[in-house]
């Protein structure tokens, strides 16, 4: 909500800082539903979502480094196969802003926030009685924001103020995985792949993109970003400890898990930083379906979990991702 509210009127202006702005808008259809259900999947097998990947990586998680390598090898495929995934029956790519205007548009989506964390909270408080407590910390004031736990409050607040930073600066919102497919694709035209051939890769954006050095890719920048602020981080928390000891059904899941995010966050124009978050905030049409889509698949997926996590057990009920 922190997001839309400092969106909204930015790109309802159409310039920030005197500079001008685009949001993440996407059709929505087929190609979102799929894409965004299998995501779901691959969140609960892979281990997190594209951000979560970058950050564990960053962290040290040597099982992660796994989900990555499949990450980009499933998102260049689908790259391959994007045009006809693309073809299949959508809605165009619709902007509330643009559509109802911004007021109309503010109303509605802070309206429907409040529907959702109402409904979360008596959802939460019929099945387990009470809502869960925050994680607690040793540490207090500036140690705390060093050394961690953040508060949730303190990420979301972060999480908006950084991505209206990144829509004024780059001129649109926060993506991830763009930067995989665009890696994949770099060690296939390296290795003698005509990739720049495929549909997917003569669209203007995505030629100039595998034409040019990678350090001019914001969004690799972004996601390098994230890998070194991730270590710089477990290691200020004294949480850097690399393990190469992984349970074989465990790295099964982190390939098909790391697979499903590739190609389910192509099809769905974005993960859950790029079409959900940034798409919802942008007032795309195809953010909220993305959401609808990704839980779907996370149910499943945490249904699958015990199948390759010793020690799990199948859930009778459901509280969320």
């Amino acid at each position: 909500m922190n997001a839309v509210v400092l969106f909204f009127p930015a790109l309802s202006a159409g310039t920030l800082f005197g500079n001008p702005v685009n949001g993440l808008v996407a059709p929505a259809g087929v190609s979102v539903v799929f894409g965004a259900f299998i995501f779901g999947i691959g969140m609960q097998l892979g281990g997190g979502c594209a951000s979560g990947t970058l950050f564990t990586v960053g962290g040290g998680n040597a099982r992660m480094l796994v989900t990555l390598l499949f990450f980009i090898i499933g998102s260049v495929t689908a790259t391959h196969h994007a045009d006809w995934w693309f073809a299949l029956p959508s809605f165009p790519a619709t902007s509330i802003v643009q559509a109802w205007g911004l007021v109309p548009a503010l109303v509605v989506s802070v309206a429907v926030f409040a529907l959702i964390a109402w409904a979360t909270v008596v959802l939460e408080k019929r099945r387990h009685g009470a809502l869960e407590k925050p994680v607690p910390s040793e540490h207090e004031g500036l140690r705390r924001f060093l050394r961690g736990p953040w508060p949730l409050l303190w990420g979301a607040i972060a999480l908006a103020l950084l991505n209206y930073a990144t829509l004024a600066l780059a001129g649109r919102p926060w993506g991830i995985t763009s930067a995989f497919a665009l890696w994949g694709a770099k060690v296939l035209d390296a290795a003698g792949v005509q990739v720049g051939t495929w549909v997917f890769w003569q669209a203007p954006a995505n030629a100039k993109a595998l034409a040019s050095p990678l350090w001019q890719d914001i969004t690799t920048v972004m996601d390098l970003g994230i890998v070194l602020g991730a270590l710089l981080a477990a290691g200020l928390a004294g949480r850097f400890a690399p393990s190469l000891k992984i349970p074989l059904p465990s790295l099964v899941a982190a390939v098909i898990g790391g697979l499903l995010l590739g190609y389910g966050s192509r099809l769905a124009y974005g993960c859950n930083i790029g079409a959900y978050f940034s798409g919802i905030a942008s007032g795309s049409l195809h953010g909220w379906l993305w959401l609808v889509a990704a839980y779907l698949g996370n149910v499943i997926g945490v249904r699958l979990r015990p199948i390759f996590f010793a020690g799990e057990r199948r859930p009778v009920t459901l509280t969320g991702c």
